[in-house]
C-alpha cells in the first residue's frame, strides 16, 4: 500500500507532464475502441445484408459452388420438395429455423426486341413470400427497414432486372430510372417486333404474359430446356434494382421460381439449385450446419448434396473481415508504440528529476527492488487511469454518433445500412484493448525503473 500510495503522490507532483501522458493514453485507447466499433458495425452489417439475400445455410449439390456457373441446371436437387419438408419438420432444426426456401438459377438470354438488343444474363428464381421474410430479418436491432421485395404479391410473370441489364436492354425510360444516358445507336432501333421463330417458343410450354403495363417493360427470357431444347418466356419488368457488384449488375434478372422451373424444365419434374436456410440467430449455424448434414443423409441418401454457410458462400465478406483485422492490429501496435514512447519518456524525466530523492531512499536502506516497483506502479497507474479514460471517452463518442443516423452502402449489396459504432458490447476488444495498454504501459516504465534501481548512491546523492 505504501508502494501505491508514494506513486500516486510522485504523479500528482508533476500534474502537467501527467495529465499530457494520461491523455495520450486515453486517446490511444479510445482511437482503438473507435475503430474496434467501426469494424464491428461492418461485420454487422454486412453480415445481415448476405443473410438477408442467401440465408446462413445453402443446401446445394457438391459440385454446384465450383462449376455450377458453366450449366447450372445440370446440378439441380432432385426431388428437392422431400428435402425440405424434412428440414421444416426436423425437431432439432425446428426452432432454430426462420426461413426455408428454394432458388434455381440459371443462364439465358434476355432481348428487348422492340429495341433491338438482347444479352445474356443469369437469371434466379424466388419463393417471393419466403424472400419477402428473409429481408425482414434483423437480428442485430440495425435501425433502417429494407426495401420490400417487388415480386411478392406480383403477377406470376413478373420480373425484377439489374440496373446494368435494363441499361443495356434499354428500358431506362420505361422503368423511369435516372442518370441512365442512351447510346447513339439506339436511335437506329427498328422497333421489329418479337421473331415469329421466338414468339412460337414463347407459346410452347410458358403462358404468354400480359401487356405490359403503362410505365412499365417488357423483355423475352430464352434459357436452355431441361430436355435440351430452347425455351421462351415472355416477362413484364417491375423494377430494376443495383446489385452491388458491376458485374452482377449488369446479368442480374429475377423471377418467380414456378416461373423460372416453367421456363427450364417446361413440363419435366421441377428442380432447385439450392435451398436456403435462414436461422433465427447467428450462433446456431454450427449446431444447424450438423444436423442439417446428418439430416442430408437420411432423407436425399443417393444425392452428394452438401451444406455450406454464408461464409463460404461470400468470400468477400470474409476478406473483408480479414482485411479489417490487419488494420485493426497495425493500428494497434502503432497506438501501442506510441504510448510505449510517452509512459517511457515520462518516467525518465521522473528519474532524473527525482535523482537526489532516489538516493536519498537507497542511503536510508531502501532495496533496488523497492525502487523497481515504486516507478513501475507509476506507470501501471497511468496506464490504468489512461485505459479507463478512453473506454468512457470511446462509449461517448459512440453514443453521439449512433444517434445521428448516419448511412453507408456495404460492398456488394444495393442498401444503405446505418453506420454505428458497436463499442458497447465488444466486452472482449474492451478488455484485451485495456489490458493490453496497460502492460505496454508497466512495460514502459520497467527501464526507467531499471536504471533509477541501479544508480549510484554516492553520485546520486552529489546530483544537483
Amino acid at each position: 500500500m505504501n508502494t501505491w500510495s508514494l506513486a500516486l503522490r510522485n504523479l500528482l507532483r508533476n500534474r502537467r507532464r501527467s495529465i499530457a501522458t494520461l491523455l495520450a493514453l486515453a486517446i490511444g485507447a479510445s482511437a482503438i475502441l473507435i475503430f474496434a466499433g467501426y469494424s464491428a458495425n461492418i461485420r454487422i452489417s454486412m453480415l445481415t445484408a448476405y443473410v438477408r439475400g442467401g440465408g446462413h445455410l445453402q443446401i446445394q449439390h457438391r459440385d454446384f459452388y465450383l462449376y455450377g456457373n458453366g450449366n447450372p441446371t445440370a446440378y439441380g436437387l432432385l426431388g428437392y420438395d422431400k428435402v425440405l419438408a424434412a428440414v421444416r419438420d426436423d425437431p432439432a432444426l425446428k426452432p432454430m429455423l426462420s426461413v426455408v426456401t428454394p432458388t434455381l438459377q440459371f443462364g439465358g438470354i434476355a432481348g428487348n426486341y422492340e429495341a433491338g438488343v438482347s444479352r445474356t444474363v443469369v437469371g434466379t428464381g424466388y419463393v417471393a413470400a419466403d424472400v419477402g421474410r428473409m429481408r425482414r430479418w434483423n437480428e442485430y436491432a440495425l435501425s433502417l427497414e429494407p426495401p420490400p421485395f417487388l415480386l411478392e404479391g406480383a403477377p406470376a410473370d413478373s420480373a425484377i432486372v439489374g440496373i446494368g441489364v435494363a441499361r443495356v436492354l434499354l428500358l431506362c425510360q420505361s422503368l423511369g430510372i435516372k442518370d441512365c444516358p442512351s447510346p447513339e445507336q439506339a436511335a437506329a432501333a427498328t422497333g421489329a417486333s418479337l421473331p415469329a421463330d421466338i414468339a412460337a417458343l414463347a407459346q410452347t410450354d410458358a403462358a404468354p404474359a400480359a401487356p405490359a403495363a403503362a410505365g412499365k417493360a417488357r423483355i423475352e427470357l430464352l434459357a436452355g430446356h431441361g430436355r435440351g431444347t430452347p425455351n421462351v418466356a415472355s416477362l413484364n419488368v417491375l423494377a430494376a434494382e443495383g446489385q452491388g457488384f458491376k458485374e452482377l449488375d449488369e446479368v442480374a434478372i429475377v423471377l418467380h421460381l414456378a416461373q423460372a422451373q416453367k421456363l427450364v424444365y417446361g413440363r419435366a419434374a421441377p428442380r432447385a439449385t439450392a435451398l436456403m436456410v435462414q436461422l433465427n440467430q447467428t450462433e446456431q449455424l454450427p449446431a444447424a450446419a450438423a444436423r442439417l448434414t446428418a439430416l442430408l443423409n437420411e432423407a436425399a441418401p443417393g444425392q452428394p448434396l452438401s451444406v455450406l454457410d454464408f461464409e463460404a458462400l461470400n468470400p468477400f465478406y470474409v476478406q473483408t473481415m480479414q482485411l479489417f483485422d490487419m488494420i485493426f492490429g497495425f493500428i494497434f501496435a502503432l497506438i501501442g508504440g506510441i504510448v510505449l514512447f510517452t509512459v517511457s519518456n515520462t518516467m525518465n524525466a521522473a528519474v532524473v528529476e527525482r535523482t537526489v530523492e532516489i538516493g536519498t531512499l537507497r542511503a536510508v536502506g531502501q532495496r533496488r527492488s523497492g525502487i523497481r516497483r515504486l516507478f513501475v506502479a507509476e506507470g501501471l497507474l497511468l496506464g490504468v487511469a489512461g485505459a479507463l479514460l478512453g473506454v468512457l471517452t470511446a462509449l461517448l463518442v459512440a453514443v453521439v454518433v449512433n444517434h445521428l443516423d448516419l448511412t453507408w452502402l456495404p460492398p456488394g449489396t444495393s442498401e444503405p445500412l446505418p453506420l454505428n459504432l458497436r463499442v458497447w458490447g465488444e466486452t472482449r476488444t474492451i478488455v484485451g484493448t485495456t489490458l493490453g495498454l496497460i502492460v505496454i504501459a508497466a512495460v514502459s516504465a520497467w527501464w526507467p525503473a531499471w536504471r533509477a534501481a541501479n544508480l549510484n548512491i554516492v553520485e546520486a546523492l552529489r546530483h544537483a
